[in-house]
């Protein structure tokens, strides 16, 4: 398997259940509470890496403050290889905010903290270690001057490139045509793209001008609805696994480490979302984010089990016979 590096954030997850989202100015009470020393997309995946099994690399920066030195340990207890993890001196780290309400939707904030020092000089500091690895994760949790660097200097290399370009913001030009995967769910999906998605058809156009933007291939989230593959070459649907949710927070997360995994083990881009949709849908089952990631032996216990009772639903897929699609069984 390919070596396989996570460039991004760190947070500490503040989460608390409600029975409804409050409107403005209305206080309601909460179900729970949990503080979990662990969070940030950055970490998320990789420790979705680790607890799968993969050859995995943090580089990032957390604050000393606030459970920040004791995020390492939550690293290194997942398999992730902290060498390019620094702590800051009176600093705090990234924290998130999250509450999900009775129907399993979820609200956040977040504060950058010691994400926000996560620098081209700190890369360039790193850079030997970091060349090492082969396929590379980012997301926009970083400065994006950050991300832009280490993208362009790692593809210059041959590196395989995948973006989370979570949390939706517009993006500059230039760094599409250094993008192998690029994986947004629709809301994402239409903040790059600048086109309005409505439902599954809407997916296909806005593919198509990121990949006239110079993107290798785009892989759109749908949540519970699955995903679907564009490229060059065609559009694919993968059936979603229908599951009982408890706490979708950090299910893209998941899936996104889910499908840097299955590419490192030299899987095909379909192969590789029909993955990811099925270890993201296990993910969804326990409150929190890097607790309730399943570990390699739980997804291969869910994929034994029979497809009754996994439920995985293959009937839904949208017209996009214009690019020759087919369904992922």
């Amino acid at each position: 398997m390919k070596k396989i590096c996570v460039v991004g954030s760190f947070n500490i997850d503040i989460i608390a259940t409600v029975n409804a989202f409050p409107r403005t100015s209305e206080t309601v009470r909460c179900n729970s509470f949990d503080l979990f020393v662990g969070g940030g997309k950055g970490a998320n995946q990789a420790v979705a890496l680790g607890r799968l099994g993969a050859d995995v690399m943090m580089v990032g920066r957390l604050g000393d403050r606030f459970y920040g030195p004791e995020y390492i340990n939550v690293l290194k207890r997942n398999n992730v290889n902290c060498d390019t993890v620094d702590v800051i001196e009176n600093s705090y780290p990234g924290s998130a905010f999250v509450a999900v309400n009775a129907e399993g939707d979820n609200i956040l904030f977040i504060h950058a903290g010691t994400n926000a020092m996560l620098d081209i000089g700190y890369i360039d500091a790193n850079w030997d270690k970091i060349s090492e690895r082969d396929v590379f994760l980012f997301q926009l949790e970083i400065p994006l001057e950050t991300n832009l660097y280490a993208i362009e200097k790692l593809k210059k290399l041959g590196k395989t490139i995948i973006l989370d370009p979570a949390p939706a913001m517009n993006l500059p030009i230039e760094i599409y045509r250094f993008i192998d995967f690029i994986t947004p769910n629709e809301v994402e999906l239409a903040q790059i793209s600048g086109q309005r998605i409505t439902g599954s058809d809407d997916l296909l156009p806005a593919a198509r001008i990121l990949l006239d933007r110079g993107v290798g291939t785009v892989v759109a989230k749908v949540g519970k609805n699955g995903s679907y593959v564009f490229d060059r070459h065609g559009a694919r649907f993968a059936p979603p696994t229908i599951v009982k949710a408890i706490d979708p927070t950090a299910a893209g997360d998941t899936f996104n480490a889910a499908f840097a995994f299955a590419l490192a083990s030299g899987k095909d881009a379909e192969q590789c979302a029909h993955f990811a949709n099925v270890v993201a849908a296990i993910s969804t089952l326990a409150i929190g984010a890097q607790n309730a990631m399943p570990t390699m032996q739980q997804v291969e216990e869910f994929m034994q089990r029979p497809k009754q009772s996994r439920k995985t639903q293959s009937s839904r897929q949208p017209a996009l016979s214009a690019l020759g699609s087919h369904e992922n069984e």
